[in-house]
């Protein structure tokens, strides 16, 4: 892996760890998704007309369609985890997702493009996903009965990251769609998709605007940014090596819980954060 991907991925991680945080301070919501879709898209669209104008790229129809695609992956996997919270714990349903999504994702890269990780991103991979799983989740629960549903869409939405992973790795790698453009149009997609949905619940809409206008921007802008890093690091580098590594945002997100939301920072914060850390290290020398 470059130097210059790997930064580009845990910038992207931070930035995410960052969104997320405010995210938990205003409250989720459909509401709130829709308003920071929309600014992102209002914000990033000078930013993306000029790149438009600058590189010239080619939009045919087959960019078009990874470009569809992408949102439709994207919404699958937030209906999947909404689905998965309603039948089982957070606790299994989001380590569960976010642990076996990079394992899957270097499964289909070597399917799907030919990659040949080292063991030691193999190993490294292996790591980052056992601190995910040590973070956030109770791996004792799995043999909880009413854990099967849990589990169940827990490893949907780890497959579905897998796939807008890979999709994504092939619009802005194979197809060469400018990942600030990708972004944008997957924000205005979502805008309007969830317009119906925002008009129905307008006052809900209002009321998150009035009372967490600046967590809107924050999340906005930080949402977008945080992706089209990743997806830079993507047109230049390989699944193998980037996708484990985005997954430390779980863990900066723990720690900036700790320090900015007064949440107990545990001795399993600290294991986990030292099996991470020994991951990055295999992925970023592999």
């Amino acid at each position: 892996m470059t130097g210059l991907a790997f930064v580009l991925v845990l910038t992207s991680a931070f930035m995410h760890a960052s969104w997320n945080l405010l995210a938990k301070r205003a409250g989720g919501g459909m509401a709130m998704v829709w308003l920071f879709s929309t600014v992102a898209a209002i914000i990033y669209l000078p930013v993306a007309v000029a790149i438009f104008f600058i590189q010239r790229p080619v939009l045919e129809g087959s960019h078009l369609l990874f470009i569809a695609g992408s949102v439709v992956l994207h919404i699958v996997y937030y209906f999947l985890l909404q689905r998965g919270y309603s039948t089982g714990d957070l606790s299994l349903v989001y380590p569960l997702a976010r642990g076996t999504g990079p394992l899957l994702s270097i499964l289909g890269a070597i399917i799907l493009f030919s990659e040949r990780p080292s063991p030691a991103v193999l190993v490294g991979a292996v790591f980052v996903t056992i601190g995910v799983l040590i973070l956030t989740g109770n791996p004792l629960a799995l043999r909880s009965q009413k854990a099967a549903p849990a589990v169940v869409y827990g490893l949907l939405c780890g497959l579905s990251i897998a796939a807008y992973t890979l999709w994504d790795k092939q619009a802005v790698s194979g197809l060469l769609i400018p990942p600030v453009i990708f972004t944008w149009a997957g924000n205005a997609a979502q805008a309007f998709l969830l317009a119906p949905n925002a008009y129905r619940h307008r006052d809900q809409v209002r009321n998150a605007w009035a009372n967490h206008r600046r967590e809107v921007f924050g999340i906005g802008i930080l949402d977008s940014l945080s992706y089209i890093l990743f997806l830079i690091a993507l047109a230049v580098g390989t699944v193998s090596n980037l996708a484990p590594v985005r997954q430390t945002s779980i863990l900066i997100g723990a720690f900036l819980g700790a320090r900015l939301l007064s949440e107990e920072a545990s001795r399993r914060r600290l294991i986990a954060a030292g099996v991470m850390l020994a991951g990055l290290l295999a992925l970023a020398f592999g």
